[in-house]
């Protein structure tokens, strides 16, 4: 197997001349470089990326949101969600209360921080420069290919679930 340099990288030639394991990479590559950007962005107002998602949710989704909820909204694990909404409590973003009547479900709300937190992570400016350097039919095409790639591995996800019964 041999192995090349790319900007410092070891990188197997092999896997490099499989075109999709290239788009793969550079989208990883894409996805974590804009991700790091908008976390240094989103550091002043004393928030991450994951929780400014979550005090998105529950105010998409009418000002209050049950974990279910929010770990659809955000394609998370709910466990990876009750950790982040356990964190966001304990730094006074969210509330929680119990639903009455239901014996586990609880709605989560935001507090006067947490909507003031969720203001600030609306200004986004460094994703609209990063995106400044598409043109709006490249911006199209970009919408049309990303939802089609994640509707695909939505239906892959949905055809490997194995149901108890028949």
């Amino acid at each position: 197997m041999r192995k090349i340099v790319d900007r410092g990288v070891f990188v197997n030639q092999e896997i490099m001349q499989d075109r999709d394991s290239q788009l793969w990479t550079m989208l990883y590559q894409a996805r974590d470089t804009i991700l790091k950007v908008r976390n240094r962005e989103l550091y002043k107002y004393d928030i991450s990326f994951i929780q400014a998602s979550v005090l998105f949710a529950v105010e998409a989704n009418g000002g209050k949101a049950s974990l279910h909820e929010l770990s659809r909204w955000i394609f998370r694990e709910p466990t990876t969600i009750s950790g982040l909404v356990i964190r966001l409590e304990k730094n006074g973003l969210i509330s929680r209360a119990r639903v009455p009547g239901k014996k586990t479900l609880q709605e989560i709300t935001l507090t006067e921080k947490g909507k003031e937190a969720y203001r600030q992570s609306l200004k986004r400016e460094s994703i609209h420069e990063i995106l400044s350097c598409l043109s709006e039919e490249e911006r199209e095409q970009l919408w049309s290919i990303l939802k089609k790639l994640r509707d695909r591995a939505l239906e892959r996800l949905t055809s490997e679930v194995i149901l108890p019964f028949p």
